[in-house]
């Protein structure tokens, strides 16, 4: 009786300790903090973006992610009336500055709209789920 008692608390702590070992594999990274510097997709997804002199030239319609998870690209919506004829446009995300003024996010692009206008345009596949470029706009 003493070896089945020793035996099954011996069996309680090896299982015990199993169970403590941290797993590596098959789970994902958690942070214990956000990175410094970082901001929210919040801050680009549907807000407008103005030209050197303030003048709106267009709304960002969609951020791309590389599989990595970076940021690689804005698609910026241009031209049109309340979403009529508006045509999107890729952008790379490092052409698009992000800065506060009064207290917003404020994003500026070093280019015009007519520019904006006639780059190529892209359109959504649902089906692809992805942006391709969009052969009824130039």
């Amino acid at each position: 009786m003493k070896n089945l008692i020793a035996m099954s608390a011996g069996l309680l702590i090896a299982s015990t300790a199993a169970f403590a070992q941290p797993m590596s594999s098959g789970r994902a990274e958690i942070m214990s903090s956000v990175p410094t510097n970082s901001v929210t997709v919040a801050d680009w997804y549907k807000q407008n973006v103005y030209d050197p002199s303030n003048n709106k030239i267009g709304e960002i319609m969609d951020v791309l992610v590389s599989p990595e998870g970076r940021a690689t690209a804005l698609i910026v919506g241009v031209g049109g009336f309340l979403g009529a004829g508006e045509k999107d446009v890729a952008v790379p995300f490092a052409a698009v500055k992000h800065t506060m003024k009064d207290k917003k996010i404020y994003l500026t692009m070093d280019t015009t709209k007519d520019a904006l206008k006639a780059a190529p345009g892209v359109k959504y596949d649902k089906e692809k789920t992805s942006w391709v470029p969009d052969t009824a706009t130039k």
